[in-house]
């Protein structure tokens, strides 16, 4: 009998996904119609993405995303 070795790509299914490496600041107005219609949103940083999950207190943070949103006037 002999054996042999079947390759396979690394796939990875998005059901299964864990957390993103970090989340982004969004424009707070493009959040829900995104989580419920699928469209994209761009991050403060420029990152395009629909929005997918909801971060919990002490995710981490985009540097840059914190960066800019950091120099944002508060009354903004």
């Amino acid at each position: 009998m002999s054996t042999e070795l079947l390759e396979r790509p690394e796939t990875r299914d998005a059901s299964t996904d864990q957390s993103p490496d970090m989340f982004h600041y969004v424009k707070k107005d493009k959040i829900a119609e995104s989580a419920v219609m699928g469209s994209l949103v761009q991050a403060l940083c420029g990152e395009v993405f629909p929005v997918t999950k909801s971060p919990k207190p002490g995710s981490p943070v985009c540097p840059a995303c914190k960066e800019i949103y950091d120099q944002i006037p508060s009354g903004e």
